[in-house]
């Protein structure tokens, strides 16, 4: 018998009718586990509660921002603070310049960074500087890494787009796509073979660093280090997409874990403290190609809004003060140790970087998008509503990364191994 969703099988008929698909974001249609959405009506801390009153440990975490939980007292009096003063300015505000400071002191490879408004209006900055800087127009991109709905970054592209099966999109002129090169990650002599024939052509290489739209899985060893010397070599600009990475994985990103520093980064999430930001930033020359100082155009009304800026600096500051990435890995630590355990002898696999992870219903190896499609989607589409029948939300995906905030506890993770245990028939 499962949960009670009359309320939101009410709300959800009325938004198919007023939102396309009824959602404002394609992944929360649930097309990748089947069955309908449950809208949620408050969250604090690890949990969430829906519209019916029932509750859920959530490893969503709003998809990567709430490294604190839900709605954190300091971020909560951070954003009251600043809304007190003005929700928005459209002008210059010392916030702005506090969270600049904190990035470019955190990210060494960022000597300049600039606001915006989203991860994906980040990537879209990243490129077009890169084009601008370099005079060049192909980019470089990896199957399976999600750089947000931007036209030329929606080929072989990874989270909600592969999950409804559909990793191209219509409405991107075939033009556009023919600029855009893509590779099977971890493959080394694709990337040597592609600079040798085309390395005068490239602007930019761009990729998540560590892939977290198609599941979870890693760079092997060398193969980061490959892409910055390819890139150096040949003059291309090499991006890190740290959307989802930056100060989740370790303060300074993926990049401080692999000790690899890209030319420019596109970061997001975590920075806003759970309100909508984006931010872009790398070297300074090439920052400097950057209106007012250069030719590349890139504006926004709301960059830098006060709210965003506020709550973001509150979230990074915490995370510093309580050394939360100790311990984020510690729970991250707990889950995997109870996960293997579980999943022995059952054709599944577990990837975690610190506080990110992502369980396969496949027991091969997964190094890249071909072996993350290996997937048993049905299988895990079970797995799924077995857990939120049991008030466990995991995301509605084969495709996506699940994240451990600094709000769950060690009895939150047995209670989740728990339910996992069941939902895999252990007991």
């Amino acid at each position: 018998m499962g949960l009670s969703h009359q309320l939101s099988e009410k709300l959800f008929k009325t938004a198919q009718r007023l939102i396309p698909g009824g959602v404002n974001s394609p992944v929360r249609a649930f097309r990748g586990v089947g069955g309908e959405p449950f809208f949620v009506d408050r969250a604090k801390g690890a949990r969430i509660t829906d519209v019916d009153g029932n509750e859920y440990i959530d490893y969503v975490g709003t998809w990567g921002p709430a490294i604190l939980g839900h709605a954190p007292e300091v971020v909560i009096e951070a954003i009251r603070g600043a809304a007190g003063r003005g929700v928005s300015f459209g002008i210059p505000n010392p916030l702005e310049v506090g969270m600049a400071a904190l990035i470019c002191a955190w990210v060494p490879s960022i000597e300049k960074v600039r606001m915006v408004n989203s991860g994906t209006e980040a990537t879209m900055s990243c490129i077009r500087l890169a084009r601008g800087f370099t005079g060049r127009e192909k980019i470089v991109k990896f199957d399976g890494c999600y750089h947000g709905h931007v036209d030329s970054l929606l080929v072989k592209a990874g989270s909600g787009a592969l999950t409804h099966g559909e990793p191209d999109s219509a409405g991107v002129p075939a033009a556009l796509a023919a600029l855009t090169v893509t590779l099977p990650f971890n493959d080394t002599n694709a990337i040597r073979s592609l600079f040798m024939a085309e390395g005068s052509k490239i602007a930019a290489v761009i990729l998540e660093p560590i892939p977290a739209n198609a599941g979870l899985y890693f760079p092997e060893p060398g193969y980061l280090e490959l892409l910055r010397q390819q890139c150096s070599e040949y003059g291309a600009v090499l991006i890190f997409d740290e959307v989802m990475t930056g100060f989740r994985v370790a303060r300074g990103g993926a990049q401080e874990l692999y000790g690899v520093s890209p030319d420019l980064t596109a970061l997001g999430k975590v920075i806003g403290g759970g309100l909508p930001v984006g931010a872009f930033g790398g070297r300074a020359e090439i920052m400097d190609c950057l209106s007012p100082l250069g030719p590349v155009y890139q504006a926004g009304t709301l960059s830098g809004n006060p709210l965003a800026m506020a709550a973001g600096l509150a979230q990074l500051r915490e995370l510093e003060r309580v050394d939360g990435w100790a311990a984020l890995e510690k729970l991250g630590e707990r889950l995997e140790a109870g996960v293997r355990d579980l999943i022995a002898g059952k054709d599944l696999t577990f990837h975690r970087v610190g506080s990110m992870f992502c369980l396969f219903c496949t027991g091969g190896m997964v190094r890249n998008l071909a072996d993350a499609q290996n997937s048993d989607r049905e299988r895990f589409a079970r797995f799924f509503h077995k857990c939120l029948d049991a008030g466990v939300y995991f995301a509605p995906s084969q495709f996506e990364t699940g994240f451990i905030s600094l709000a769950h506890t060690e009895h939150d993770i047995d209670v989740t191994l728990d339910v996992i245990a069941k939902a895999l028939g252990n007991h």
